[in-house]
């Protein structure tokens, strides 16, 4: 189904801004969003069906990548691919941009500003001509809890 031609989804649907589709607000979907929420770690769809599965949530691998894939059409979802190739998915707490410190071990997630990182981004793109720049960055490592400090600070 498309959106209107406003850009806007009829009522009872939820819209894709540029891809014109959008899928119809179902409980599934709000079971989707649900899942989402509860975490801070980047999930993959699988991960995300078998959790909804065990709820008693009545939905299909199918209609979570089709949910998910609308969320991060409307930025209302990240989506990152780690080193194995898995895509994986995580509702932030921002809508503004946001950069992510993700553990490697346990998935924890922490969105991150990173001001350098955008002035450098910036600079990097000016002094090679181009324009329109868009850019994500995901720094990998591990936990404090994981790596068994038991403290959030460390050195960079």
């Amino acid at each position: 189904m498309s959106t209107t031609g406003n850009g806007t989804s009829p009522p009872g649907r939820r819209g894709a801004p540029g891809r014109g589709t959008a899928v119809r607000a179902t409980r599934q979907g709000d079971a989707v969003c649900a899942a989402l929420t509860e975490t801070d770690a980047f999930t993959s769809a699988q991960d995300l069906h078998a959790l909804l599965r065990s709820q008693g949530t009545a939905v299909g691998l199918t209609t979570v990548y089709r949910h998910l894939q609308v969320l991060v059409d409307r930025g209302e979802v990240d989506m990152i691919r780690r080193d194995d190739g898995e895509t994986v998915y995580r509702r932030c707490a921002t809508e503004a941009h946001h950069h992510h410190l993700v553990c490697r071990d346990c998935g924890r997630t922490i969105e991150i500003a990173g001001p350098e990182i955008e002035a450098w981004t910036a600079a990097v793109a000016a002094a090679e001509g181009f324009v329109d720049v868009a850019h994500t960055v995901e720094i990998y490592g591990t936990c404090a809890e994981c790596a068994g400090t038991g403290t959030a600070a460390s050195s960079v």
